[in-house]
C-alpha cells in the first residue's frame, strides 16, 4: 500500500487521463429478442402466466420467485419448452448458478440462449470452476450457428470472443483478433448490435500503443447514443483534454455531469477535480464526500452490476474523489480542517487505486494541487 505525506500545495487538474495496461473486461449479458427475450415478454404473451402479480403487495420477494417456480414447473409439466428456459434463466438471475447450470445443460441442444449462458458461466466459473476453453466453444458455437433464432445472440458472442482473445483465456492471446471480433460485435454503430462492443472500442483505441483517438472518439459517440455510460463520461474527458476531437470545455461538462447524474463513478471523480481546479470548494467537499465514502468491496461490483461501467473505472473515481476530499479536509478548503479525517481518505484512495493516489501526490509534491 502506497502511503502519502501531507504537505501545502497549490490546486490543478490532472492533465492525463490514467488507464491501466490491460482493460478488465465483464462479458456481456443475455441479449433480448422478440422471440422468447425475458419472463416480462413471456407474460404478455400469456396473460394467465402472471396473473399472481396483480397480488404482489401480499409477497416478498422470496415467495415471488417460489410462485414463479410453481408457475414454471407447471408450464414444463405441460410441455412448454420455452419454461425450461425461463426457470434456469430464473435461477441465473437469482445467483443460484449450480441450480441454472444444471437446467442450461439440459436444454442446450434446443435452446441458443441457454447454449449463451453456458459459455458465460464456465468463462467466468460461474456455478462450476472456470474452463474458458469450454466457455469459447459454447460461444464459438452461438456465433457460427445458421439458426434464425439465434441471430440476436451472434453481436453479444462475438464480444465475449473477442475478450476472450484479449484476454487469452481458452485461446491464444491476439488484440489483432480480439479487435476484428468486437468491430463484428459493433456492427458499425448498429444499435441493435453489442453497445458493449462498441465502448470497449473506444477504450482500446484510446489505451492500445499507438493510441487511435480519431477512432476512440468515434466509437464512444456510437456508443453514447446507443445509450453507453461508460461512453459518456469518457467523451467528456476526451472533449476536455482535445483527445481525438477539438478541445470544448462546454462539451466535457455536458457529457460529464450527464454522466454523473446517471452513475457513472469515473464521471464523478473527474469532477470533483475539475471543482478543485476551479476553487469550488464548498462544491467539491460535498460531492467528494458521498463518492469518498462508498464502501469498495459491496458497492463497486454493485455500482458495475447496475451501470455496465468496468470496476477498474469506477475505482479510479472513488480514488480521485478520495484524494481530493482529503486534500479540502488536510488544508480546510470549503470544510473544517482535520488531519486525521484527511489520513483516512488519502489511505483509501491508496487502497483503491494506488498508480492513480501516487499520480495524484507526484501533482502534490510539485504543488501543482
Amino acid at each position: 500500500m502506497c502511503s502519502v505525506k501531507i504537505t501545502e500545495a497549490n490546486g490543478s487538474l490532472n492533465e492525463d487521463i490514467p488507464c491501466g495496461d490491460r482493460m478488465k473486461l465483464t462479458s456481456e449479458k443475455l441479449p433480448k429478442n422478440s422471440y422468447y427475450a425475458s419472463l416480462s415478454h413471456y407474460a404478455a404473451k400469456n396473460q394467465k402466466f402472471f396473473q399472481w402479480k396483480k397480488k404482489t403487495d401480499c409477497y416478498s420477494h422470496a415467495n415471488l420467485v417460489d410462485k414463479a417456480l410453481q408457475i414454471l414447473k407447471e408450464r414444463i409439466r405441460k410441455g412448454d419448452a420455452l419454461a425450461y428456459f425461463l426457470r434456469g434463466q430464473l435461477y441465473f438471475e437469482e445467483g443460484w448458478y449450480e441450480e441454472a447450470l444444471e437446467q442450461f445443460e439440459e436444454i442446450q441442444e434446443k435452446d441458443h440462449q441457454a447454449t449463451y449462458q453456458l459459455g458465460v458461466m464456465y468463462y467466468d466459473g460461474l456455478g462450476t470452476t472456470a474452463n474458458a476453453e469450454k466457455g469459447v466453444a459454447y460461444m464459438r458455437r452461438v456465433l457460427d450457428s445458421p439458426c434464425p433464432r439465434a441471430r440476436h445472440l451472434r453481436f453479444a458472442a462475438a464480444y465475449n470472443l473477442g475478450r476472450a482473445y484479449y484476454e487469452g483465456q481458452g485461446v491464444k492471446r491476439s488484440e489483432e483478433e480480439a479487435e476484428r471480433l468486437w468491430l463484428l460485435a459493433a456492427d458499425n454503430g448498429n444499435p441493435k448490435a453489442s453497445v458493449k462492443a462498441q465502448s470497449i472500442l473506444g477504450l482500446y483505441y484510446s489505451t492500445k500503443e499507438p493510441k487511435e483517438l480519431e477512432k476512440a472518439f468515434y466509437w464512444h459517440s456510437e456508443a453514447c447514443g446507443n445509450g453507453s455510460l461508460e461512453s459518456q463520461g469518457a467523451l467528456g474527458l476526451m472533449y476536455f483534454y482535445g483527445q481525438g476531437i477539438r478541445q470544448d470545455t462546454d462539451a466535457a461538462l455536458y457529457c460529464l455531469r450527464e454522466a454523473a447524474e446517471r452513475g457513472n463513478v469515473y464521471a464523478q471523480g473527474n469532477l470533483v477535480e475539475y471543482y478543485y481546479k476551479m476553487k469550488f470548494f464548498t462544491k467539491c467537499v460535498a460531492f467528494s464526500k458521498r463518492i469518498a465514502d462508498y464502501d469498495e468491496v459491496h458497492d463497486v461490483p454493485m455500482i458495475a452490476q447496475v451501470t455496465d461501467c468496468l470496476p477498474e473505472f469506477i475505482s479510479k473515481g472513488m480514488a480521485m474523489a478520495s484524494f481530493y476530499h482529503a486534500r479540502c479536509l488536510q488544508l480546510g478548503l470549503g470544510i473544517t480542517k482535520d488531519e486525521e479525517a484527511a489520513k483516512h481518505y488519502y489511505t483509501k484512495a491508496c487502497r483503491l487505486n494506488p498508480a492513480l493516489a501516487d499520480e495524484l501526490y507526484s501533482l502534490l509534491i510539485q504543488q501543482r494541487i
